[in-house]
């Protein structure tokens, strides 16, 4: 294994905005309990329905904090090259240590993608870490509540995602069975109709067959349930237009991802053409990136996804930007019961919170993998204990990790 502790460091040769405690010259003594220095910082990776990796910081004084990074390849490896950046440095100053990444790895990509997040499985875990420190919650270190609990939209399949009926059958299950009055159904399903999977291009009887697909699981749950669908970045900008128009008529929560997330005029002119209401943000990164998206008014509902966009500051930052053009967030969440539960932190904490979602219902030991109980009843109650208020349980997670996989020290 590489020794990243020893590993070349290009940046110190000649950045003008060195962020280090010790360059800063942050020294002072803070008093009672304040004066702790990160010793360690290490990961494991869980075999989940994504691949997640947790995240621990250890300081001198024996207090944890625990994290998760969006899940993707490399991701352990980055943060093994950023450990020495940490080490010795005051897990309170998140801001500064954040930006210090940042700063650190722009070489290394922190613009975008995954080196922001990897940072931000850093930054989940300094929030756990400085609420255990202080003895508060962590919604409490982004300025307090607005709410006690959390909306969770459950992510729904069926074994035959094309099969309008089907579908129907499981958000009315869903609803009944699993207690959720949010849904999420893929629409960028095979209809039999296709002629050419690359160029973008819905037929008529393509878009028919999604309409379909809308009509009976919104007539199916009614009001009982709020149901957005999700394209995956698949159609092409004329195609979502038509298809956005043709779903008009029915109560669509909103439609997420019609077009690649690259063009922004393209997404604008899409958002622009419809009333049904459009949502965007999964696949943008850190605050300056997903502002474009609001200030251009190209989404309805922005939706970042919080461990992948920066972490939980910079999603308090994106939800600001959001308030003032009076659009809602809805944050997209693959993560496990951690980086779920700094979400809701998050979603208890600015007034523009929609809902958070969840996308784990078929995975039977998801919940198993912290002692605490997450989500009931299709809301997540925001804990009042330090930290994040989850308490990973070591042999859950043991059980569940990647093969060839090394469990991370306890607490």
């Amino acid at each position: 294994m590489v020794d990243y502790d020893s590993l070349h460091d290009p940046n110190a040769e000649y950045t003008m905005r060195e962020l280090s405690g010790e360059t800063m010259g942050v020294t002072a003594s803070r008093g009672g309990d304040r004066d702790v220095e990160i010793t360690d910082v290490q990961t494991t990776m869980i075999d989940g329905n994504f691949p997640w990796t947790l995240v621990r910081i250890y300081t001198d004084s024996g207090v944890v904090g625990t994290g998760e990074a969006y899940w993707g390849a490399g991701v352990p490896e980055l943060i093994e090259r950023m450990k020495p950046f940490v080490v010795g440095e005051n897990p309170l100053d998140i801001d500064r240590l954040y930006e210090h990444l940042i700063q650190k790895m722009s070489g290394e990509g922190s613009i975008e993608g995954v080196t922001v997040t990897a940072i931000a499985g850093i930054e989940i875990a300094l929030h756990d870490l400085a609420g255990k420190i202080l003895d508060i919650p962590a919604y409490q270190l982004l300025g307090g509540k607005y709410r006690d609990e959390v909306r969770v939209y459950c992510d729904c399949h069926t074994a035959d995602e094309a099969d309008p009926q089907a579908c129907a059958d499981e958000a009315e299950r869903v609803v009944e069975e699993l207690g959720y009055d949010a849904l999420k159904f893929d629409l960028d399903v095979p209809s039999g109709l296709e002629k050419d999977r690359a160029n973008r291009h819905l037929r008529p009887g393509e878009i028919r067959h999604k309409a379909e697909i809308v009509e009976a699981v919104t007539e199916r749950v009614k009001d009982r349930a709020d149901v957005a669908f999700d394209c995956h970045w698949t159609f092409s900008g004329g195609s979502a237009k038509r298809l956005a128009a043709e779903i008009e008529e029915y109560d669509v929560w909103w439609l997420e991802d019609p077009v690649p997330p690259e063009n922004l005029e393209v997404q604008e002119e899409v958002t622009k053409s419809t009333i049904t209401p459009i949502t965007v943000g999964e696949n943008r990164y850190r605050v300056t990136e997903e502002r474009r998206l609001i200030e251009n008014q190209a989404v309805d509902i922005i939706a970042p996804d919080l461990p992948k966009v920066g972490g939980m500051r910079e999603t308090r930052k994106i939800a600001d930007v959001a308030n003032q053009y009076y659009i809602p967030v809805a944050m997209h969440n693959v993560s496990s019961p951690v980086a779920t539960m700094a979400s809701a932190h998050v979603g208890a904490a600015i007034p523009n919170s929609l809902a958070v979602e969840y996308h784990s219902y078929e995975l039977g030991w998801w919940d198993e993998l912290v002692e605490e109980d997450v989500i009931v009843d299709g809301y997540i109650e925001i804990p009042e204990e330090p930290g994040l208020g989850v308490t990973l349980d070591m042999d859950a997670v043991e059980e569940h990790m990647v093969d060839g996989e090394t469990l991370f020290d306890e607490a």
